[in-house]
């Protein structure tokens, strides 16, 4: 990595920049990395063996725990990667540290497996499969997860968004009753996730729900069946936890609903990059079925019914980087700083989540572009959020559930420096 990207990460703070480590070095396979697999919440990808890596499974793969969480509080997603430099040691007994080769070990633990994860519901399917998820203390509730735009095509385009290979309609949308084009979900799929919620809430001290799901052509129809999702969780939330909509852009009418009826506490609507030009060639759907300066008044109006530091829009930090886009790391990273804040200035709280490039471009040369242009965007953006005097409500996201955010990090480590200057 070059020096002016070296210096950056380093003026980061320890955690945060611990954690930007982590996040573009990733963790080697180790045998305590594979015995943490078998308690710990399951990583959505597996680790993948290089050629002449020793591989115990002897099938090229190995499941990996999805989150860790260092003595600092600092919480990670788990990336599996061979070169890595970091690797874990230890053993459920005796507890886990982690350690870059030839440095001191830290201790660190990793996001169990929920007992609620191993039962069923009441007509026997598998909470694991009702549409619950976990990022630390988060709840994310995604029982709609196909992505209409992936079905659809403009001469001969895709409409799905460029870095997006979540949303494609699969199995899981069949077995959650999801249809393409139909607003409402089987009842079955809403009493199903409503017994797994009922069960987490019990289990797990969780501080925010996030609703979210697939876009749907029709914005209206989207914003409905939000509703709906709400609806079903607000039954069962006895706790009062706090709930975000995670929807795409909705229309007025629909934001008016949630909020006379109290349903959500706050609202993300995924901008994803900064500018229409990037918006357009990124988010090719989003840009069609809404449309750019539609999306931003949805955001703006989101800020007049609930306030600010309640509305927020999740960026794909990074993306910009692709050399389709002819981006030098350092222009988009002002690019995405003026991005930062123009939002800002409305109210709207961007969040950025590190971009995985994807298709073999995870090359060092790449990556070190990727990571001065992260470090520098967080390191502009904590200070462009302290101009505006916004804070990132923990009622919508915290460093216990900021998983592959640094935002919350970064944030802390300033209220302790205050707290001993």
């Amino acid at each position: 990595m070059n020096a002016k990207g070296s210096s950056m990460s380093d003026t980061l703070g320890s955690n945060a920049s611990l954690k930007l480590d982590l996040l573009f070095e990733g963790i080697r396979y180790s045998p305590a990395l594979g015995e943490a697999a078998t308690h710990s919440f399951p990583n959505f990808y597996p680790y993948r063996f290089q050629p002449g890596e020793h591989d115990p499974t002897g099938e090229g793969k190995a499941e990996i725990p999805y989150l860790l969480r260092t003595s600092s509080g600092t919480v990670v997603r788990v990336k599996g990667a061979a070169e890595s430099r970091w690797q874990v040691s230890g053993s459920q007994a005796q507890g886990y540290t982690l350690a870059k080769d030839g440095e001191a070990s830290q201790p660190i633990e990793f996001a169990p497996l929920p007992a609620w994860m191993r039962q069923t519901t009441s007509d026997n399917y598998p909470m694991a499969q009702t549409g619950l998820s976990l990022h630390g203390d988060m709840g994310v509730i995604n029982i709609a997860p196909g992505c209409e735009y992936f079905l659809e095509k403009i001469d001969k385009r895709s409409m799905r968004c460029t870095f997006c290979a979540y949303g494609a309609p699969d199995k899981r949308t069949q077995n959650l009753g999801q249809e393409a084009g139909v607003v409402s979900l089987p009842q079955r799929t809403f009493h199903r996730i409503q017994e797994t919620l009922r069960a987490a809430l019990a289990e797990e001290k969780l501080r925010h729900l996030y609703l979210v799901g697939g876009s749907m052509t029709d914005w209206h129809a989207e914003g409905r069946r939000f509703i709906e999702v709400a609806r079903a969780v607000a039954q069962v939330n006895d706790q009062a936890v706090p709930v975000t909509c995670g929807s795409g852009a909705i229309p007025k009418e629909i934001m008016d609903q949630l909020h006379i009826e109290g349903l959500v506490q706050a609202v993300c609507f995924n901008l994803e990059v900064w500018s229409q030009p990037l918006f357009e060639q990124i988010c090719p759907g989003k840009h069609h079925y809404v449309g750019y300066d539609k999306w931003i008044e949805a955001l703006e109006y989101g800020v007049k019914l609930w306030g600010r530091e309640r509305v927020y829009t999740a960026m794909v930090a990074g993306i910009e980087l692709e050399p389709e886009y002819n981006l030098h790391w350092e222009e988009a990273a002002e690019l995405a700083l003026q991005g930062a804040e123009d939002l800002c200035a409305r109210g709207i709280i961007p969040i950025y989540s590190l971009y995985w490039p994807i298709g073999g471009r995870d090359h060092p040369e790449y990556m070190s572009r990727l990571k001065s242009y992260f470090a520098r965007l967080m390191l502009g953006y904590q200070e462009i959020r302290a101009k505006h005097g916004l804070q990132i409500w923990d009622g919508f996201m915290c460093r216990e559930c900021a998983y592959m955010q640094m935002e919350c990090d970064m944030d802390e480590e300033q209220r302790q420096l205050k707290q001993t200057a």
